[in-house]
């Protein structure tokens, strides 16, 4: 259990830290990066989940409860080498994924804390740490969500089936091709933890001018990735 959190935790943490982190270099006023685009957001989340991967390597990197139920719904013994599938190990990784998302964005606002005192926009504000819909429609948020996610865990546990050299490239190249392709609905949250965690952080912190956490959308983030990953999971039988 100590392994799981803290492999887990270190490495989630190292996801939103640097993925909140592009979010932030591209839309907060002032910064190097202003006006970057969403190229460079899914690139900065892709090479985010990289780092994060490798920082993880000892629990399997899953650094996403989706992946986490995933696996268990896959069927799969270990969710790493010598972690076996229990109800503990489950619970261990969903909570060591849930801190690492709260405490990355934790030190993203700090990296950027001159900026976030000088921003007065709630909604840029709030889109450095959680993800919001383009156009809002639950129903169809979580269509997306699901959808997207379950593309994600589907060709994770694919990956684990046809050994490659790339390892952690793979699934960096793999985000930035979600971002890329399903991203532009809701900002492809496809990690309960990504998103609640930071949200959890941007209720707390003491940001000027931060406005409303927005908590009656938090639940697609939520819901729609859990849902397509336990699907992926399903469906991962039939290869």
């Amino acid at each position: 259990m100590a392994t799981i959190f803290l492999y887990e935790i270190a490495g989630t943490a190292m996801l939103t830290l640097l993925g909140g982190g592009v979010v932030a270099n591209a839309i907060l006023g002032k910064t190097k990066g202003n006006g970057g685009g969403w190229l460079m957001i899914n690139f900065g989340w892709g090479l985010a989940v990289f780092a994060g991967v490798w920082v993880a390597y000892k629990t399997g990197a899953h650094l996403n409860p989706a992946v986490t139920l995933g696996l268990l719904s896959s069927g799969a013994a270990e969710y790493a080498p010598g972690i076996a599938v229990t109800a503990g190990s489950t619970i261990a990784y969903l909570l060591a994924e849930l801190i690492g998302g709260f405490l990355g964005a934790i030190v993203a606002w700090l990296a950027y804390k001159t900026h976030y005192d000088q921003e007065t926009d709630a909604g840029t504000i709030l889109g450095t740490f959680s993800t919001g819909p383009e156009i809002r429609s639950y129903g169809w948020n979580f269509v997306t969500e699901v959808i997207a996610t379950f593309v994600l865990v589907l060709v994770i546990i694919m990956f684990g089936s046809t050994p490659s050299g790339l390892g952690p490239l793979a699934v960096a190249l793999l985000v930035v091709s979600i971002g890329a392709s399903l991203g532009g609905p809701t900002g492809y949250a496809i990690n309960p933890a990504r998103d609640l965690g930071p949200r959890l952080a941007h209720a707390i912190l003491p940001i000027p001018h931060k406005g409303s956490s927005d908590w009656s959308y938090s639940w697609v983030p939520i819901a729609g990735p859990i849902v397509g990953g336990v699907l992926a999971g399903l469906a991962s039988f039939a290869f």
